[in-house]
Protein backbone atom coordinates (compact mmCIF):
# COMPACT_ATOMS: atom_id res chain seq x y z
CA UNK A 1 0.00 0.00 0.00
CA UNK A 2 1.52 3.40 -0.57
CA UNK A 3 2.18 6.47 1.98
CA UNK A 4 -0.85 8.12 0.52
CA UNK A 5 -3.19 5.54 0.97
CA UNK A 6 -1.96 4.85 4.19
CA UNK A 7 -2.25 8.48 5.48
CA UNK A 8 -6.02 8.73 3.97
CA UNK A 9 -6.87 5.32 5.76
CA UNK A 10 -5.78 6.41 9.17
CA UNK A 11 -7.71 10.08 8.31
CA UNK A 12 -10.33 7.99 8.45
CA UNK A 13 -10.30 5.44 10.44
CA UNK A 14 -9.51 8.63 13.80
CA UNK A 15 -12.05 10.53 12.01
CA UNK A 16 -14.61 7.30 12.61
CA UNK A 17 -13.06 6.88 16.00
CA UNK A 18 -13.32 9.86 17.10
CA UNK A 19 -16.91 9.80 15.69
CA UNK A 20 -17.77 6.55 17.77
CA UNK A 21 -16.30 7.52 20.64
CA UNK A 22 -18.63 10.90 20.76
CA UNK A 23 -21.66 8.52 19.81
CA UNK A 24 -20.92 6.59 22.74
CA UNK A 25 -20.83 9.39 25.14
CA UNK A 26 -23.81 10.86 24.11
CA UNK A 27 -25.97 7.08 24.18
CA UNK A 28 -24.34 6.96 27.77
CA UNK A 29 -25.31 10.12 28.97
CA UNK A 30 -28.96 9.59 27.76
CA UNK A 31 -28.83 6.49 29.54
CA UNK A 32 -28.26 8.00 32.90
CA UNK A 33 -30.89 11.26 31.49
CA UNK A 34 -33.57 11.92 28.77
CA UNK A 35 -34.02 8.43 27.45
CA UNK A 36 -33.47 6.29 30.23
CA UNK A 37 -37.31 4.60 29.45
CA UNK A 38 -36.56 4.48 26.16
CA UNK A 39 -33.13 1.91 26.77
CA UNK A 40 -35.61 0.11 29.57
CA UNK A 41 -37.48 -1.31 26.23
CA UNK A 42 -34.07 -2.72 25.67
CA UNK A 43 -33.53 -4.86 28.66
CA UNK A 44 -34.28 -8.16 27.99
CA UNK A 45 -37.18 -9.55 31.12
CA UNK A 46 -34.92 -12.67 31.83
CA UNK A 47 -31.97 -10.56 32.70
CA UNK A 48 -31.96 -11.56 36.58
CA UNK A 49 -30.50 -8.20 37.18
CA UNK A 50 -32.92 -4.54 38.05
CA UNK A 51 -34.08 -3.11 34.76
CA UNK A 52 -32.97 0.14 35.85
CA UNK A 53 -29.84 -0.75 37.35
CA UNK A 54 -28.87 -2.29 33.75
CA UNK A 55 -29.84 1.19 31.95
CA UNK A 56 -27.72 3.17 34.85
CA UNK A 57 -24.46 0.99 34.34
CA UNK A 58 -24.34 0.28 30.14
CA UNK A 59 -24.65 4.69 30.25
CA UNK A 60 -21.55 4.44 32.47
CA UNK A 61 -19.71 1.67 30.71
CA UNK A 62 -21.20 3.49 27.29
CA UNK A 63 -19.46 6.54 28.79
CA UNK A 64 -16.04 5.30 29.81
CA UNK A 65 -15.91 3.35 26.51
CA UNK A 66 -16.52 6.64 24.41
CA UNK A 67 -14.10 8.65 26.43
CA UNK A 68 -11.59 5.75 25.71
CA UNK A 69 -12.50 6.08 21.60
CA UNK A 70 -11.57 9.71 22.32
CA UNK A 71 -8.30 9.73 24.91
CA UNK A 72 -6.99 6.18 24.95
CA UNK A 73 -4.93 6.43 21.55
CA UNK A 74 -2.08 4.09 22.39
CA UNK A 75 -4.48 1.74 23.71
CA UNK A 76 -7.14 2.07 20.74
CA UNK A 77 -6.55 -1.63 19.48
CA UNK A 78 -7.06 -2.63 23.06
CA UNK A 79 -10.21 -0.88 23.28
CA UNK A 80 -11.28 -1.35 19.90
CA UNK A 81 -11.60 -4.74 20.98
CA UNK A 82 -13.82 -4.19 24.57
CA UNK A 83 -16.73 -1.80 22.14
CA UNK A 84 -16.69 -4.14 19.87
CA UNK A 85 -17.52 -7.05 22.66
CA UNK A 86 -19.68 -4.12 24.51
CA UNK A 87 -21.60 -3.91 20.90
CA UNK A 88 -22.45 -8.00 20.81
CA UNK A 89 -22.63 -8.37 24.49
CA UNK A 90 -25.65 -5.56 24.18
CA UNK A 91 -27.24 -7.36 21.25
CA UNK A 92 -29.44 -9.61 23.33
CA UNK A 93 -31.55 -6.38 24.00
CA UNK A 94 -32.22 -5.31 20.58
CA UNK A 95 -33.38 -8.65 19.98
CA UNK A 96 -35.15 -8.91 22.68
CA UNK A 97 -36.99 -5.35 21.67
CA UNK A 98 -37.79 -7.36 18.98
CA UNK A 99 -39.03 -10.67 19.49
CA UNK A 100 -41.36 -9.23 22.32
CA UNK A 101 -42.52 -5.97 19.86
CA UNK A 102 -41.43 -3.07 22.42
CA UNK A 103 -41.27 0.35 20.23
CA UNK A 104 -38.66 2.49 21.72
CA UNK A 105 -36.41 4.78 20.17
CA UNK A 106 -38.95 5.15 17.15
CA UNK A 107 -39.08 1.85 16.23
CA UNK A 108 -42.91 0.94 16.56
CA UNK A 109 -42.93 -1.46 13.70
CA UNK A 110 -41.88 -4.96 13.53
CA UNK A 111 -39.81 -4.15 10.72
CA UNK A 112 -38.09 -1.28 12.06
CA UNK A 113 -36.75 -3.23 14.79
CA UNK A 114 -35.57 -6.31 12.43
CA UNK A 115 -33.80 -3.32 10.07
CA UNK A 116 -32.08 -2.46 13.31
CA UNK A 117 -31.05 -5.87 14.21
CA UNK A 118 -28.39 -5.91 11.47
CA UNK A 119 -26.77 -2.66 12.16
CA UNK A 120 -25.07 -4.21 15.17
CA UNK A 121 -22.42 -5.80 13.51
CA UNK A 122 -21.89 -3.07 11.56
CA UNK A 123 -21.40 -1.08 14.71
CA UNK A 124 -18.67 -4.25 15.85
CA UNK A 125 -16.59 -3.84 12.35
CA UNK A 126 -16.69 0.17 12.76
CA UNK A 127 -15.08 0.09 16.50
CA UNK A 128 -12.38 -2.84 14.95
CA UNK A 129 -11.55 -1.06 11.59
CA UNK A 130 -11.49 2.54 13.34
CA UNK A 131 -8.80 1.41 16.17
CA UNK A 132 -6.91 -0.77 13.69
CA UNK A 133 -8.02 -3.97 15.78
CA UNK A 134 -8.71 -5.82 13.06
CA UNK A 135 -5.81 -4.74 11.02
CA UNK A 136 -3.09 -5.28 14.00
CA UNK A 137 -5.16 -8.97 14.22
CA UNK A 138 -4.19 -9.72 10.79
CA UNK A 139 -0.78 -8.54 11.16
CA UNK A 140 -0.14 -10.40 13.82
CA UNK A 141 -1.98 -13.68 12.21
CA UNK A 142 0.64 -13.19 9.45
CA UNK A 143 3.87 -12.98 11.53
Amino acid sequence: MSQTNTVDRSIYQTGLRILLGAFLVFAGAGHLTWHRTEFLAQVPTWLPINADLVVLLSGVVEITLGLSLLFLKSKQVQVGWVVALFFVLIFPGNISQYMNGISAFGLDTDRARLIRLFFQPVLVLWALWSCGSWQDFQAKRKS
